[in-house]
């Protein structure tokens, strides 16, 4: 089969690999039909380069036909529509109960001393082959693979595998109060779903986003949006009665732009050889973290940070004083996916597109053309907020 695999930093191919195949009795094989680009597999074709190996095949967004189950499968069979989960998960230990997906004890990645296994996502997360592929292997199917009907078009329930529960999970965190206010930092694809979230839950929602066109999508939606500036937070409380927000959504991560020194740092480990460079990620700060800290200064005193966007380094400076004199609640973690699907599933499928989960999409090319799709969404040229892959 053709699949996108990892070559280097910034550097994919479309290469020919052998078809996977059921190798646990709770394994599926899903046909790919689609398949997105994440925000954070920019991660992994930039800072997190270091945790790949070469061959890796990415992709953590997918959705397809299910061609075939292990023998333990009983509720998929040949020809079922599912949408697979970023997460791998059993369904079944102490942490999925809790409702804490990603952090699956049958799946932990123990030896990286990680959460749950990930599709496409590093030896971080197991080295776990994606399903940016004509094909993929999907583990615990039995739980994971959410069934959806055969009428709609897939972008209808795409989003599901990551970016619309992680917005969710991330407004759920954010804990907005009856009439509050949540301010969203970045207008990728998954600040675009939070804002709509937010606003779809009764909140008032503004958005910062450098990025004109990533603006103009969420004014469609009735977001309020600013330009993002050094005195972001100074704009923020004057639109909010001089306090700030009541929550603030950090959907960015550790490529935030104007964080020269994170830049600097995430450059310098990109230099170094592999061995070296993990060591380096383990121990040191490489984010850049001028959103957030933007963020910690916005939000209101007493009032909620919700971190969605994904953070590597481990010493990464944060401005502790301030976070304790402004009591600031704060949540975080890689999505709980299952956890939310099945709230999702009904909203996905409203005629009414409540979400508007049919204006995200903005590329869809084969997936022969993925590599140069990749780097026009890192360099959010050509007005690309999200990219599908089309095997």
């Amino acid at each position: 089969m053709k699949a996108l695999t990892w070559q280097g930093k910034r550097s994919l191919s479309i290469d020919n690999v052998p078809d996977p195949r059921i190798q646990e009795p709770t394994d599926a094989i899903v046909r790919i039909t689609s398949t997105a680009i994440c925000g954070s597999d920019l991660h992994l074709y930039e800072v997190l380069g270091p945790f790949m190996n070469k061959g890796d095949i990415l992709g953590h967004e997918p959705m397809g036909i299910v061609e075939e189950v292990g023998s333990s499968v009983t509720n998929l069979a040949p020809g079922d529509r599912v949408v697979i989960p970023f997460n791998v998960a059993c369904g079944h230990c102490w942490m999925c109960n809790q409702g804490l997906q990603s952090q699956c004890e049958t799946t932990q990645s123990r030896d990286k001393g990680t959460g749950a296994k990930m599709l496409g996502y590093s030896e971080l997360y197991g080295s776990v082959p994606g399903g940016q592929a004509e094909y993929l292997r999907v583990p615990h199917a039995d739980y994971g693979a959410v069934k959806v009907g055969s009428e709609l078009p897939d972008e209808r329930y795409l989003y599901l595998s990551d970016i619309l529960p992680t917005a969710w999970q991330g407004v759920k965190y954010a804990d907005v109060p009856d009439g509050g206010t949540l301010a969203v930092f970045g207008l990728g694809p998954v600040g675009q779903f939070a804002s709509r979230v937010g606003k779809y839950l009764g909140q008032r929602v503004i958005a910062v986003e450098p990025v004109a066109e990533r603006r103009a999508m969420a004014e469609r939606h009735g977001i309020e949006v600013v330009d993002f500036s050094k005195n972001v937070g100074d704009e923020l409380r004057e639109m909010t009665d001089g306090r700030g927000p009541d929550a603030v959504v950090d959907a960015v991560g550790m490529e935030a732009h104007h964080s020269p020194l994170g830049a600097f740092a995430q450059h310098a480990v990109g230099l170094l050889p592999d061995a070296v460079a993990k060591k380096a990620m383990e121990t040191a700060g490489v984010d850049r973290l001028s959103v957030l800290h933007a963020a910690i200064d916005a939000v209101r005193r007493g009032g909620t940070l919700s971190i969605s966007g994904v953070y590597g380094g481990t010493a990464s400076p944060m401005p502790l004083l301030t976070m304790f004199d402004k009591q600031i609640q704060t949540r975080m973690g890689q999505c709980n996916v299952r956890r939310w699907t099945d709230d999702l599933l009904p909203i996905v499928e409203d005629p009414s597109d409540p979400l508007g989960v049919m204006d995200l999409k903005t590329h869809e090319v084969p997936l022969d053309e993925g590599p140069a799709a990749y780097e026009t969404f890192q360099k959010k040229e050509d007005g690309c907020i999200k990219v599908v892959l089309k095997p």
